[in-house]
């Protein structure tokens, strides 16, 4: 399979990781829309909402929950956006949840300083 998700939970490709469990893996955006946009998928490929078990989208949602207050803790975010995308708005065919935080002021910083903030 050449899912660019399933080599980075496989290790290779390096991310910026923050949290991770048996299930999941929630890494930083490569390239960022805002300060600490963050992706969560699950280590299992699965396509899309359609596709994933309903128990390993609860876990998805309940690390948003943990991951936002993080967020907010280390980056002052003042808000968060969860998207996720399917068929053919979904760029990468293995489910994910992006974490977009929002800021009054959004000026972007290098995501290894970001990376750094959240350890």
């Amino acid at each position: 399979m050449d899912c660019i998700f399933c080599k980075i939970v496989n290790g290779d490709i390096p991310s910026y990781t923050i949290y991770e469990d048996d299930t999941l893996k929630c890494f930083l955006d490569i390239n960022p829309e805002s300060n600490g946009h963050t992706l969560i998928i699950p280590k299992k490929h699965y396509k899309d909402l359609f596709d994933i078990p309903n128990d390993t989208l609860i876990h998805i949602i309940d690390t948003a929950r943990n991951l936002e207050k993080v967020l907010k803790e280390k980056l002052n975010i003042e808000g968060i956006t969860l998207i996720q995308n399917n068929g053919d708005a979904q760029e990468v065919k293995h489910f994910h949840l992006h974490l977009k935080p929002y800021y009054n002021n959004n000026e972007l910083v290098d995501v290894k300083e970001i990376y750094e903030k959240l350890k």
